[in-house]
Formats: structure tokens, sequence, C-alpha cells
């Protein structure tokens, strides 16, 4: 099991593993860890270890043949200016897959990875009464 001091992994399966080592360290703020492209690498930001793993990487090949279509899964990231954020990554041409949505819990809008994967950019609510 993980411990408290190792990162915590989630794994993309991705057409194209160099495309989604720039994707995350251009644009999302992630760092190559490692690469063994064009089968596998893995980025990190913070304490999330993204496996980015390309059709020839054993991740890959495990995946069941009916489980080909990314899902409603992704990973989250938080954002001190989601508006500031938007704006930044649609001057770069990124495609998004929602508007943005207002919850009582903050507000977020859905981004696309060159695979399809999801990636939800959050930016929290104002708490007044937050330290």
């Amino acid at each position: 099991m993980t411990t408290p001091d190792q990162h915590a992994s989630v794994r993309y399966i991705v057409d194209d593993v160099q495309a989604a080592i720039d994707f995350y360290t251009t644009h999302l703020g992630f760092t190559l860890n490692t690469s063994a492209a064009p089968a596998f690498a893995d980025v990190v930001r913070g304490p999330l270890r993204l496996l980015l793993s390309g059709p020839a990487s054993s991740g890959a090949r495990a995946t069941p043949d009916d489980a080909t279509d990314a899902g409603r899964n992704r990973i989250h990231l938080t954002v001190d200016d989601l508006d500031a954020e938007i704006d930044r990554l649609r001057s770069r041409g990124l495609p998004f897959r929602s508007d943005v949505i207002a919850g009582p819990g903050g507000r977020q809008i859905l981004l696309s990875d060159p695979a399809g994967n999801l990636v939800e950019l959050f930016q929290p609510a104002h708490r007044p009464d937050a330290p």
C-alpha cells in the first residue's frame, strides 16, 4: 500500500506518450519524472504522479478491449484563478469539454488531454470564515 510519503499515482492510457508529456509539462505545471517513450512516462505535480501509458505499455495491454474510451473519471487540479487559467489555455488552442460550472464548493471546467482524458480545473469558493 502507498505510504503517506509516496506519490499518489493515476494511470492515463494515451495514444501518444510524447504528446501527453508535452501537454502536462507545458500547460499544467507537471515535471517529467521518467520517460520510456513511446511506451511510458510519468509526470509529477505535487503529490500526484501521473502515469502516461502508451499502446505498447503493460498498463495499456492490461486494459480490457471494451474499455477503450475515456470515461468520466479525471484528475482534479486546484487553481487560484480559474478565469485566468481558461484564458491562458484557450490562447494556446487547448480544447475544453465543458463550460464553467459553479456550485457551493467552487467553480470548475473540464479540459481534454491529447488522448481525450479529462482534467478538471477547480477554483475553490471563497470562504469568508477561512483563515
